[in-house]
């Protein structure tokens, strides 16, 4: 919940550690211990949750009556953040933007679209007219009880907006469970917030709510005539969330950037969609089969369960043109000739060839995924390791590097190596300065500016805390052996 901090310490300052605990633990509240000669200083830190500065010297007694008023005003922060208050104004734009959200306005070009809500957008007060850099991302959240079970409410949108507001423009909805929230900033501001903002949702959630939240983010889109794109788009990166069981999921980070159609999939096509992402192989076989007795039970002529596989065999190539590298489409298309005249004039023949392809699909989609992790992860140990001298290097700049989230490449990670982001980054850094101990005549000094540290203090300390010794005992310790 807190974490009191002076501002100056060695090895690191309390505005770099608010900085760093800020990119993990958003939702954390941080006091600042500081003489007042630091108090301008202080203020640089003022986006990164401060709720306190405490002025020293302070005694013990101070110290107890300050932490009581921090813990009111985190008291006040957690009733305010469950607290609904909807305002005329707002309930005018959140019905504004509802419909950009779930309708495909079909009959309508994109540019007719995107002219017509850009200038609803501004005659709303939502948009200025000069605004020209905007960038449009929706995210869908669902808060989930103990048992798993999908316990979002309407009341529960002020939890989300409460966060929101301090990091981006945004209209949040609520529809069937799901809070809906358009996001609007330019692609910088997206890059440096986008990753705090939903971790924080997530956090304060768990912390305050007592729910876990499934989160999907959408790709961000250049007018808001792709925010039904952009909606589609969160909710499947909330399936992914679901099989994966992360509460944080990009969609960006899952499927490729190619334009995939899936404004208009309906019925069974969106359950297959569904199972493809993250069902089990039995399920998909089974809810195929279902579909296949129906068609069967129903009698109709075969032109009429032929016309509906071509419409699932579209659905299916969605997914797998997004998810697969080329060799891995090819192959698929050889392994069934769905389309062949004898399938086409065979009920049980068709049904048996489409089942097949359906199966074969999900097992291609999920091993393309465990090749896709292991891909991501290899670049991110690349870049530590031609890196890792900068002293500024960090999850935030090497997810940047690989055009993935920071969330998410953190996950991928720890998953792949059983270690987190700076685990490696350290490790990395004192073996190489091991190596310069061992091999040159190198100061100390020169050694930890040339492993990326800034401090010569700070890399003692870390390079005690990894070996065992000092850097000079280390040294000395080769010494004595040779």
């Amino acid at each position: 919940d807190l974490l009191l901090t002076d501002i100056r310490m060695p090895f690191i300052s309390g505005i770099e550690l608010a900085r760093q605990v800020r990119e993990v633990r958003p939702a954390m509240q941080i006091a600042f211990l500081s003489g007042y000669d630091d108090f301008t200083y202080a203020q640089q830190a003022i986006q990164y949750n401060i709720i306190s500065y405490l002025l020293k010297p302070i005694s013990a007694a101070e110290l107890t009556e300050e932490l009581k008023k921090i813990k009111e005003k985190i008291d006040e922060k957690y009733q305010q953040f469950v607290v609904d208050d909807i305002e005329l104004g707002k309930l005018e734009i959140q019905n504004m933007v509802m419909p950009w959200l779930l309708d495909d306005f079909q009959g309508e070009t994109g540019e007719e679209r995107n002219k017509r809500l850009m200038k609803e957008a501004i005659s709303a007060g939502l948009l200025k007219a000069d605004a020209v850099d905007y960038k449009f991302i929706v995210i869908v959240t669902c808060m989930l009880d103990s048992d798993g079970r999908n316990s979002t409410t309407k009341s529960m949108m002020h939890a989300v907006d409460s966060i929101l507001m301090k990091y981006v423009k945004y209209v949040s909805v609520y529809s069937e469970g799901r809070i809906i929230s358009l996001l609007i900033a330019s692609q910088a501001g997206f890059d440096k917030y986008l990753h705090i903002a939903v971790s924080e949702i997530a956090q304060s959630v768990k912390r305050i709510m007592k729910f876990s939240c499934l989160i999907g983010v959408s790709r961000p889109m250049p007018g808001l005539s792709g925010a039904h794109e952009a909606y589609m788009e969160a909710m499947n990166a909330i399936r992914y969330s679901k099989k994966n069981r992360t509460e944080i999921s990009f969609i960006s980070d899952i499927e490729r950037g190619e334009d995939v159609d899936l404004e208009r999939i309906e019925g069974y096509i969106s359950e297959l969609e569904n199972l493809l992402r993250g069902g089990g192989r039995q399920e998909l076989e089974d809810f195929l089969n279902r579909i296949f007795d129906r068609i069967d039970k129903e009698n109709i002529a075969l032109a009429a369960p032929y016309f509906i596989m071509v419409q699932l065999v579209s659905a299916v190539f969605r997914i797998v043109y997004s998810v697969l590298e080329k060799e891995a489409v090819t192959e698929l298309q050889s392994s069934a000739p769905l389309l062949a005249r004898d399938a086409m004039e065979n009920f049980a023949l068709m049904r048996s060839r489409y089942i097949a392809f359906c199966l074969r699909a999900r097992d291609l989609i999920a091993e393309q995924r465990k090749k896709s992790s292991a891909v991501l992860c290899d670049k991110a140990l690349g870049i530590i390791g031609s890196q890792y001298m900068k002293p500024d290097i960090s999850l935030a700049f090497v997810s940047s590097e690989i055009a993935v989230s920071p969330n998410y490449l953190s996950a991928l990670i720890r998953r792949s190596t059983g270690k987190t982001f700076i685990d490696l980054l350290t490790q990395k850094r004192i073996e190489t300065a091991k190596d310069l101990l061992s091999c040159t005549n190198m100061k100390i000094k020169e050694i930890s500016e040339k492993c990326g540290y800034n401090d010569q203090h700070y890399f003692s300390y870390c390079f005690k805390k990894y070996t065992g010794l000092s850097p000079n005992a280390y040294k000395q310790n080769l010494e004595d052996k040779g």
